[in-house]
């Protein structure tokens, strides 16, 4: 049987120190599988600022030639690699993952699901609204509610075209149902970009914020990512997204009832890596490298 043993990755956001430790460490551990939760490119408005042409260029000029210098070099032990973008990766490059992953370099898993050893990923890339401009991987999360703070979908820019039907009336809850129907997902693993409202791993640097005299909502993941937890009770959760959660709550993994949750995302210049075999979670551990 194919290796378990996996390591999770995120918001590496371009930083080629944390992927050449990443790509290091997959060369000398050999793990059967990589999962990488979104937010891989250089930030998208520094790369507008700055007219950085790497930005077009990142995905398949650096990502694809290091990923396929490790095939070469690992052969049949070169990992199943599983991917999704997050709410800073520009969606127009989507088509350069979409072209690596027609080479093998990796599974695009966005709103799919893949079979992978006795197991299901599922991708899924959206968060709810942010304060941040860039929408292309935003959506309404239950309502078409916006959190104090943050900019509507209907306020942002978007590289890629998108009707006013999907911008109105789709929503992470709905996307969720959708993407798994009746399936039994007990056994499956789900590689999101957003964590989990109200949880240890969305917890965001907002205390004495206000607005209005006040206190805006300091956890800022998804009620309809936490809900479809709470309700299907996958096998495990991947998330990223809010940097400094892990500083703020000392956790960087949460558990609801029968589903283990994982967080990576990280504020300082190391490496966040987790490693964990999805036969045994509770031995999961994290390392920043």
């Amino acid at each position: 049987m194919p290796s378990s043993n996996c390591i999770f990755v995120s918001d590496l956001h371009g930083s080629l120190t944390r992927y050449r430790k990443l790509f290091q460490y997959i060369l000398s551990h050999k793990p059967g599988a990589v999962f990488i939760g979104g937010d891989i490119l250089p930030s998208y408005l520094t790369a507008l600022k700055d007219s950085a042409p790497a930005y077009e260029q990142f995905i398949s000029e650096f990502l694809v030639s290091e990923f396929s210098h490790l095939r070469q070099n690992l052969g049949n032990a070169y990992p199943e690699v599983f991917i999704i973008l997050g709410n800073d990766d520009g969606r127009f490059r989507e088509s350069d993952v979409i072209d690596a992953e027609k080479k093998g370099i990796w599974h695009y898993c966005h709103f799919k699901s893949i079979s992978w050893n006795a197991f299901t990923v599922y991708g899924y890339s959206f968060i709810p609204p942010s304060p941040f401009l860039l929408k292309d991987w935003e959506r309404f999360d239950v309502t078409d509610f916006t959190r104090p703070g943050c900019i509507s979908p209907l306020d942002g820019r978007f590289t890629v075209p998108i009707t006013p039907q999907e911008l109105l009336h789709s929503t992470i809850e709905k996307d969720l149902t959708e993407l798994t129907r009746n399936a039994d997902v007990s056994r499956s693993i789900f590689l999101f970009h957003s964590p989990p409202h109200g949880s240890k791993l969305d917890r965001a640097d907002l205390m004495g914020r206000k607005i209005n005299d006040i206190q805006v909502d300091i956890h800022v993941g998804s009620a309809a990512i936490q809900r479809f937890i709470s309700k299907r009770q996958p096998l495990l959760t991947l998330h990223g997204h809010i940097h400094e959660s892990t500083r703020l709550t000392g956790a960087w993994r949460d558990r609801f009832i029968r589903t283990h949750s994982f967080n990576a995302s990280h504020e300082g210049p190391e490496l966040s890596l987790i490693r964990f075999d999805p036969y045994s979670l509770e031995n999961a551990s994290r390392e920043l490298i």
